[in-house]
């Protein structure tokens, strides 16, 4: 039985409660104002897909491939990207709310959170090596055994980093910022 293909198809308002978006392969679409949260999105495929204003907060994400996606000013909450497809999985977030959501040992190289809520996100042993936290808020969020090579933390806010127990060679820090890692060590400046 084949899956349902959509292509370059705009979907406004999709409400998972009333009107549910149909299982399949969604390639070049764009997604704006819909409300997926809590629903079962495992085993979709959307390849170069656009979500705008969505909520796809506790979604179910079992083998999701999201490749080439961007998320424009959604809500994210409570979200395990590590059960999506690991296979080219490549994401873009501007503007979005990702509180409580897990990136666990995900390969996210160039991955680009421009001015979200990361607070309480949990990257352990991810790969996030040339990722860019610019204007993000970071508290409490999790990096244990993280790749944070080359990564830009410069305009980033609330993080706490243990250089120690993370790879951050060549990343870079903004002056007031330091403190997220002088704290991670247990060392208080004052």
């Amino acid at each position: 039985m084949s899956r349902p293909y959509f292509e370059d198809k705009l979907f406004e308002e999709v409400n998972g409660g009333e009107k549910l978006l149909p299982p399949g392969e969604y390639e070049g679409c764009t997604f704006i104002q819909c409300n997926l949260s809590e629903n079962d999105l495992s085993q979709f495929h959307f390849y170069d897909c656009t979500f705008e204003h969505c909520n796809l907060s506790n979604a179910q994400l079992q083998q999701t491939l999201l490749r080439n996606c961007t998320f424009l000013h959604c809500k994210l909450l409570g979200l395990h990207f590590e059960h999506c497809n690991p296979f080219l999985f490549e994401v873009r977030f501007e503007q979005c709310v990702l509180q409580y959501s897990s990136f666990y040992q995900m390969k996210m190289k160039n991955t680009s959170f421009s001015n979200c809520n990361l607070m309480e996100v949990d990257f352990t042993e991810a790969d996030l090596s040339n990722a860019s936290f610019a204007g993000s808020n970071l508290a409490l969020a999790t990096f244990d055994q993280t790749n944070l090579q080359q990564a830009d933390f410069r305009t980033a806010i609330n993080y706490t980093i243990n250089p120690s127990a993370n790879t951050i060679k060549k990343a870079k820090f903004s002056w007031p910022g330091l403190m997220g890692l002088l704290g991670g060590m247990g060392i208080k400046v004052e």
